[in-house]
């Protein structure tokens, strides 16, 4: 197995998450807007929010299918990711491997719970608040952890990664805030 040491992690590894944490965004997106439009709903699409373009879906029901989108998509990412990296151990799939975990961490801590997906599944299904939200943190976080295992990523490393996708995270949020 190939350690830190041995795993050069050099300016285009971390560049390469700038454009990662735009297309993950987006990604998550195009899940919510799928599902909408393949159920019938005619759906506008942003960087950061998929609504129905008549303001109302059209069975009560799809609402549930429309917010599993979303996640379903994100956990998708990082499923395909991982099995490149299992299959040719590529350095460069493990930021799609990665930035969705994070992602969607910082999202439901510091977006506002109530606000994102994960709370609005729970609520719809009656089944407590956090527990769609624990189970899409914990397929995405042992997605990383094998992903890290398999490329010899440690601790060090990850550490450097989780504040290139803080500022990701900020630089895509700035896009969405202030220009969009």
């Amino acid at each position: 197995m190939v350690t830190d040491s041995q795993r050069p992690m050099d300016a285009r590894f971390f560049l390469l998450f700038i454009p990662v944490a735009y297309g993950t965004y987006l990604f998550h997106e195009l899940g919510h807007w799928s599902v909408g439009e393949v159920l019938g709903n005619p759906m506008v699409y942003s960087l950061n929010g998929v609504w129905p373009k008549d303001g109302q879906y059209v069975q009560a029901g799809h609402a549930l299918y429309v917010s599993l989108g979303g996640p379903v998509f994100t956990v998708l990412q990082a499923m395909l990711s991982l099995l490149i990296i299992e299959k040719f151990r590529a350095l460069y799939a493990y930021p799609f491997a990665s930035f969705p975990t994070y992602s969607r961490f910082f999202t439901l801590l510091f977006g506002g719970f109530d606000k994102q997906d994960e709370a609005h599944i729970s609520a719809i299904l009656g089944i407590g608040n956090y527990t769609v939200a624990i189970l899409v943190l914990a397929i995405l976080l042992s997605i990383v952890i094998r992903s890290s295992y398999k490329l010899g990523v440690g601790l060090q490393s990850n550490g450097y990664i989780l504040t290139v996708t803080i500022v990701c995270q900020l630089l895509v949020i700035g896009t969405y805030t202030f220009v969009l």
